[in-house]
């Protein structure tokens, strides 16, 4: 296995980026020729250099991490479980967030989809899943598009499909994963034969009607993360909250509530 250098990743991240050299230079308030001798590895750069850059390219914290030990420095960005004592005040946000958007479902997941913590609203749809898929980790992705999950509820199933295949597709894009690979080989490879294959061009938000108690539902959602993380799991984990999109739908989740 061949092991890359600073620069040489430093070059992959500033291409999935769109940034010419003298674009990040100019961001990063540095020569574009400094930037080019990092690359190639005619400079050796500093750990604070290396962080300016990725902080201007948006490297996620745990990339950011590869990067420094490439240059040869030691890590600076923790990962903690999101039950260590180190994280209890943002462990609590996360609960007050999805509590606070009670009588509606909200879930936490990290990076690779897996749900790390839900609120109440949510119990009521593990019911009729299938015990196999409510085995840790809970796989968001999995429950929705499984026919032993969620996918039976869904009416609109090859547009939420698409929404999950662009959203995956787009973290691969970025940053690549083989959990997350085989995740989306899995559910959401588009099938060339099948026509019936939904593309969106936006997800800011999603729709998604659910058929529950003989009554359709219909909901779209939002997704928050942390604004400043410095430890690697709560830059990596988001939160997604359900809103109902009309009043017959709000007046279920509120019924059920009661």
């Amino acid at each position: 296995m061949t092991v890359q250098t600073v620069g040489q990743l430093l070059r992959q991240w500033r291409h999935r980026r769109r940034l010419s050299q003298l674009a990040l230079a100019l961001a990063a308030d540095v020569s574009a020729r400094h930037v080019s001798l990092v690359e190639t590895g005619r400079s050796n750069p500093s750990a604070d250099m290396v962080l300016r850059l990725a902080d201007q390219l948006d490297v996620p914290l745990r990339d950011r991490n590869q990067l420094l030990l490439a240059a040869g420095f030691a890590p600076r960005y923790a990962e903690r479980p999101l039950d260590d004592g180190a994280l209890s005040a943002a462990r609590n946000a996360v609960a007050r967030v999805l509590r606070a958007h009670e009588p509606y479902p909200a879930v936490a997941f990290d990076r690779r989809w897996n749900i790390v913590m839900t609120n109440r609203a949510v119990d009521p749809f593990f019911a009729e899943v299938h015990p196999d898929l409510l085995r840790p980790p809970i796989n968001l992705v999995r429950l929705g598009l499984d026919p032993r999950g969620f996918a039976p509820m869904v009416v609109n199933l090859a547009d939420v499909r698409a929404v999950f295949r662009s959203r995956v597709r787009r973290q691969l894009a970025v940053t690549p994963d083989a959990e997350l690979t085989t995740l989306y080989e899995e559910l959401l490879a588009p099938d060339p034969e099948d026509a019936s294959n939904a593309t969106v061009e936006s997800d800011v938000l999603i729709s998604m009607i659910l058929r529950l108690d003989g009554q359709e539902l219909r909901m779209f959602s939002t997704i928050t993360t942390f604004g400043t993380p410095m430890d690697i799991t709560l830059d990596e984990v988001a939160i997604e909250s359900y809103y109902p999109a009309d009043a017959e739908s709000a007046a279920y989740f509120e019924r059920r509530s009661r």
